[in-house]
């Protein structure tokens, strides 16, 4: 099981470098682009709080982008919150079903594991990949924040971020069992997924209707424009965040332990 592990890290070493990397490189220039548009922020702020249904879509009636924080938890938050699903997708969606599109499954299914083990392995490896990616993506938006000699408010940013692994927990766990269902990496449906997800959360925030059913959502415990104002976080969202989660990789086991694999 060790040797699949370290295996499996090996392969996806490099996507994890570019993902965590460009997503944390970009948030890292939003966050020094702030100091060279310090001077406009104020009136751009006036404009976009007064947007009515784009101003709350995307939390800007909420904080003013004319503060670091409130630029950070607008522009960054974004950012973060697409790529890194979009990382958590990518990997997990594609992390079983390889083995079966590429017919090396042959192979790893002759070796002395059993397949619980083998699909534990990837499983530890998908959640070891979504934990070094927040920890690489942090670290660069506090090295932003350092650099502008901005005080970060820690325990805001703390819950951001946990609240985002959470999140691609989730996102990545949905994304493990279609891949525990499917013969080809289906990277394209973990993508559409994310973005159904997204769209889901942005138009809930501006049909009034819709809000109560946010909580369904992946978006709706991670709005960082809520997290960063002092809102309470929705315990429901959180706990069918966490109940998705682990219901996917449950299913996931059961269902690649019992079905036939191609040869």
């Amino acid at each position: 099981m060790k040797a699949i592990i370290f295996k499996e890290m090996k392969l996806n070493l490099g996507s994890f470098l570019i993902w965590s990397l460009s997503v944390g490189t970009m948030g890292l220039l939003c966050i020094l682009l702030y100091q060279s548009m310090q001077g406009e922020m104020q009136q751009m702020a006036d404009a976009f709080s007064d947007m009515g249904a784009f101003s709350d879509a995307f939390g800007m009636s909420t904080l003013s982008i004319a503060t670091l924080t409130g630029y950070f938890a607008t522009e960054v938050g974004t950012v973060h919150g697409l790529g890194s699903a979009m990382f958590a997708a990518i990997l997990a969606v594609g992390i079983i079903s390889k083995e079966e599109e590429s017919h090396t499954g042959e192979f790893l299914m002759a070796l002395p594991v059993s397949r619980i083990k083998v699909i534990a392995a990837k499983g530890i490896c998908v959640v070891a990949a979504l934990i070094g990616f927040t920890v690489v993506c942090g670290a660069m938006y506090a090295l932003g924040f350092a650099a502008l000699n901005e005080e970060m408010p820690v325990g805001d940013f703390m819950k951001f971020m946990g609240m985002m692994l959470l999140m691609n927990f989730e996102i990545g766990g949905i994304c493990f069992l279609v891949s525990a269902f499917s013969r080809k990496n289906r990277t394209g449906l973990g993508l559409a997924l994310v973005l159904l997800c997204y769209f889901y959360d942005l138009i809930g925030r501006v049909v009034p209707d819709l809000k109560d059913a946010l909580v369904l959502g992946p978006y709706s415990y991670v709005n960082a424009s809520e997290i960063f104002s002092g809102a309470e976080t929705k315990t429901a969202a959180v706990i069918v965040a966490v109940a998705v989660g682990v219901i996917s990789y449950g299913a996931a086991f059961a269902v690649y332990n019992r079905r036939d694999l191609a040869s």
